[in-house]
Formats: structure tokens, C-alpha cells, sequence
């Protein structure tokens, strides 16, 4: 890995200003279209660890690779946790995501 000195640095996330009735730019160029490990861990508030763990076994959002460096786009990540959504822990598709999530978790480890 290169130091921490020799790594480029990404632009800082602020919060998004809402836009006025004359931009002419949409809200999803104000925000970059790809994000790092690191930068996708944190939306998503979770660590960066578990999405590299994700990567390997399956089951967490779509990746891309340039190069080495692995990159989220946006809309990946909003596509899967949108597709995390449930009612209730009673919901049915929740139960059926869960079953999934049991036998990934299973089969991956072989």
C-alpha cells in the first residue's frame, strides 16, 4: 500500500444545498459518481471492513474496479439498500431475504 502522503486524496463530502429553481445542474452531479471503500462504508454507515468482507463472500452492493482501486458508483449503492427495505420483521420478504442472507453466509465460508 503507498503511504498515507502518496495516496490521492478524495474531495471532502459536504451536505448537499438544495437547488435553486434556476440550476441548470442536477443534484447527481454535485455529488461524485464513484466513491471509495471507505467513503461508500460511511453512507451506508457501515464499516469498511464489512464491505470488503461483502466484496468476497457476495451479498453487498455492486463494485467496480479500475485498476486496483475498487469503486462504488452511487447509484449501486442506493439500488441495494433500497432493495433492504421491509415493513416489519414480519414481512414476508424480509423472512426470504433473511433465509438468503443465512445460506450465502453458509456456502461462502466453504
Amino acid at each position: 500500500m503507498r503511504p498515507d502522503s502518496l495516496r490521492p486524496q478524495a474531495a471532502p463530502s459536504s451536505t448537499p444545498q438544495p437547488a435553486s429553481p434556476n440550476a441548470t445542474t442536477s443534484s447527481a452531479s454535485a455529488q461524485p459518481r464513484y466513491l471509495t471503500n471507505d467513503e461508500a462504508a460511511a453512507l451506508l454507515r457501515l464499516s469498511p471492513r464489512t464491505l470488503e468482507k461483502q466484496r468476497v463472500i457476495g451479498g453487498g452492493p455492486r463494485f467496480r474496479k479500475f485498476g486496483r482501486r475498487v469503486m462504488y458508483a452511487l447509484s449501486d449503492l442506493e439500488t441495494w439498500a433500497d432493495a433492504r427495505s421491509f415493513e416489519a420483521t414480519c414481512d414476508p420478504e424480509y423472512a426470504e431475504h433473511r433465509a438468503e442472507s443465512r445460506v450465502a453466509r453458509r456456502d461462502g465460508g466453504r
